[in-house]
């Protein structure tokens, strides 16, 4: 069983290899006059999994953010070069086009080039001097992008004394060295932080990321000017990790948007449009067109399958150069505001994001999660879960959705689709939790929580943050927490939440008994996150038929039996109320 432990997290290491940045290099140059520093800031706070509670600093809006990334990837090119390649000639040769601020290099199928102007006539200039590719006999389709292919004219006079570019590993660490990291770190708290340090986006994966946007904005350009491409989900909501896949919607909104300073007299122009029977119809037609020219004409589109008949109709792609896979859909507004609420509560506390992170890599170690659709629990709903649970807390660790809405001024209000979408949108204005709890006790606290949740009667809504009684009879029930009226676990079947149950028992059982009898950092054996990763005895129950109770039930009583008995000495050495669960 140990064998399956390890071999899940090799196969992240080995997805994250293939589909993502590896080896950037990165030189961040000072230039007056853009968004440089603040990024800097940025990526020191991102790249740091423990944030100090007393950082008075003022923390950017997710669309700040947004509109910061969106802008440094139009001053950005992609550049495929030579394996073998003078730097410092390089970087003067584009430097005649204009300064540069920043620049990286990674490596998928081949070494790229991501380099940021301080000015987008930069970009301009650049393609002016780029030539259409000679191919021979086969044909060449124009287009004018900003993914570049690097040509020597004369390689034969390179030198074998020429080095490669130097590049830093960006993918996630092997199964190996994650276990060392793990199990040599010096607290659970310290292994949550490790784990999330390890498996974060990285700052140049994240700049990527904007970057395929922008470029495939620039094909979707061609038919409707002024549009946008925004990465939404794991990409921009502070939770995704080396190896997730870029969710990114073509948002049409802005185009002939009603200006009322622009009109004038009795007069109103409208364009001349095409009409359809219905959204839906409209959305699958702008899709398969975009599709189709991703298809045909789009550099390093490959793959492009257009699944209109979903309920949500996109397109699916693999973007080479990146090493992405690619989900585009059209107008998804609601998903994008979904990204902005997870995205202020994994600002709003250094534990959040560290938690959750640690419970999706215990879910995926035990194949609670699945990348194949099916009726597993997905990342999302594990996510909903850990910010229900930290509302429970006393006193709560995040505010309920409720609470952010009460906040909010006329600026906040959003209706999307008829759905209520406000809440406030400066984290400044929200007051910090006075919550203490380290990441240990919150983590073991959450496999007891939901080792112990009544999913047979209640539901998860982090709108109020309580329990509350089933609108129907799946057997988890989370709620959407804008679309309120569906369910995002309605796939989860009954056997699998069974499995998850019996597995957070469990893990609740490890580290109460490690919490008596831990092993020493230098003793080099799996313990307290380390030791959750492996396989579990609850995988093994329907090989053990000849027991009288299932594991999962002598777990539970064992824990009732370990609480009863030390509750007043736990509540004498913490000074904190234990949540509430029912049976």
């Amino acid at each position: 069983m140990a064998a399956r432990g390890v071999g899940l997290l090799t196969r992240l290491s080995l997805r994250a290899q293939r589909s993502q940045v590896q080896c950037p290099l990165r030189r961040l140059l000072s230039c007056p006059g853009t968004v440089a520093a603040d990024l800097r800031r940025e990526e020191q706070s991102s790249g740091s999994a423990e944030t100090d509670s007393e950082d008075r600093t003022p923390k950017k809006r997710f669309s700040e953010v947004q509109n910061e990334r969106r802008e440094q990837a139009q001053r950005t090119v992609l550049i495929h070069c030579p394996n073998k390649i003078d730097e410092k000639k390089f970087l003067k040769f584009l430097a005649q086009h204009g300064p540069i601020n920043s620049h990286f290099f990674y490596e998928s199928f081949g070494l790229y080039a991501v380099i940021e102007f301080c000015q987008k006539e930069s970009v301009t200039s650049l393609q002016n001097i780029t030539r259409t590719p000679s191919l021979g006999p086969e044909a060449a389709i124009p287009f004018k992008s900003r993914y570049f292919n690097l040509k020597l004219r004369n390689s034969s006079n390179q030198t074998s004394e020429l080095s490669s570019i130097q590049c830093s590993n960006q993918s996630s660490p092997s199964s190996k060295k994650l276990y060392q990291l793990l199990c040599c770190a010096e607290s659970v708290d310290d292994q949550l932080n490790t784990l999330l340090r390890e498996f974060q986006l990285t700052e140049e994966n994240t700049r990527l990321r904007y970057l395929t946007c922008s470029l495939i904005e620039d094909v979707a350009a061609a038919y409707f000017p002024d549009c946008a491409v925004r990465p939404f989900g794991s990409s921009v909501n502070s939770f995704g990790k080396l190896g997730c896949d870029l969710d990114m919607f073509l948002d049409l909104d802005e185009i002939g948007k009603f200006t009322a300073q622009k009109t004038s007299g009795n007069f109103l122009m409208e364009f001349q449009v095409k009409n359809v029977p219905s959204e839906r119809v409209a959305t699958q037609k702008i899709l398969s067109v975009i599709g189709e020219c991703l298809d045909q004409f789009g550099p390093g589109c490959v793959g492009v399958q257009k699944i209109l008949n979903a309920r949500c109709p996109l397109v699916r792609f693999s973007h080479q150069a990146s090493g992405f896979q690619c989900d585009l859909t059209t107008n998804n507004r609601i998903a994008l505001k979904s990204s902005e609420l997870l995205y202020m509560y994994g600002a709003l506390d250094s534990r959040v994001r560290a938690l959750v992170f640690s419970v999706r890599c215990w879910a995926r170690a035990h194949s609670l999660t699945s990348s194949i659709p099916g009726a597993w629990i997905t990342n999302f709903s594990l996510t909903m879960m850990v910010i229900f649970f930290l509302q429970r807390r006393s006193p709560p660790v995040l505010p309920t959705l409720d609470y952010l809405k009460t906040l909010a001024d006329a600026e906040d209000k959003c209706i999307i689709e008829g759905y209520n979408c406000t809440f406030v949108r400066d984290l400044n204005r929200i007051k910090p939790s006075g919550n203490t709890e380290t990441l240990e006790l919150l983590l073991k606290e959450f496999f007891e929580y939901f080792g112990n949740f009544a999913f047979n009667k209640n539901s998860i809504n982090i709108r109020q943050g309580k329990e509350q009684n089933k609108p129907e009879s799946s057997p988890l029930h989370i709620q959407n927490p804008f679309e309120t009226s569906l369910n995002v676990s309605k796939n989860v079947s009954q056997s699998q939440l069974q499995k998850f149950v019996d597995l957070a028992r469990e893990s609740a059982w490890i580290l109460h008994q490690e919490g008596k009898d831990r092993p020493s950092p230098s003793s080099n054996q799996p313990w307290g996150l380390a030791a959750l990763l492996l396989p579990s005895v609850a995988n093994n129950v329907s090989l053990s038929k000849k027991k009288k109770k299932p594991a999962s039930e002598r777990i539970k009583n064992l824990l009732d039996s370990i609480k009863s008995s030390s509750a007043e000495n736990s509540t004498a050495t913490n000074g904190r109320r234990a949540i509430s669960t029912q049976a």
